[in-house]
């Protein structure tokens, strides 16, 4: 089963490749504040090093938190979507063995919903 994982927490994006529980290939790349624009490349890049495009996932895994509420969303947005276009499991997973969670759970066709840990702060618009 090819996996795609990703965690998108903190400043310090990362994306994982996984076949039937082995890793072909990661990348882990500063996309703080370019994490909108680079993910979707990254993705693309990760799975064309592994001679594998986008229909051949068969399952996403995603970090679901507690993190940063952008990047946060901004991740599971891309995951949740790709699960839904490509009618594939997702399963999200927190703690230092998230990734290892990720491999062994099957996963299911619910979205991921992401856990911050606290309330998000959000400010009004200073324009």
């Amino acid at each position: 089963m090819l996996m795609l994982a990703l965690r998108t927490d903190k400043p310090e994006a990362e994306l994982y490749l996984y076949e039937n529980g082995v890793e072909l290939g990661s990348v882990v790349w500063q996309a703080h504040r370019q994490l909108a624009e680079t993910l979707h490349k990254k993705i693309v890049e990760l799975l064309n090093e592994n001679s594998k495009d986008q229909q051949s996932l068969e399952k996403i895994g995603a970090y679901e938190g507690p993190g940063s509420f952008t990047g946060l969303r901004i991740g599971l947005s891309v995951a949740n979507t790709l699960s839904y276009a490509l009618q594939i499991p997702i399963v999200g997973a927190s703690g230092d063995d998230w990734l290892n969670q990720c491999v062994q759970f099957d996963g299911s066709m619910e979205p991921v919903i992401p856990q911050y840990g606290a309330d998000p702060h959000i400010t009004k618009q200073k324009k």
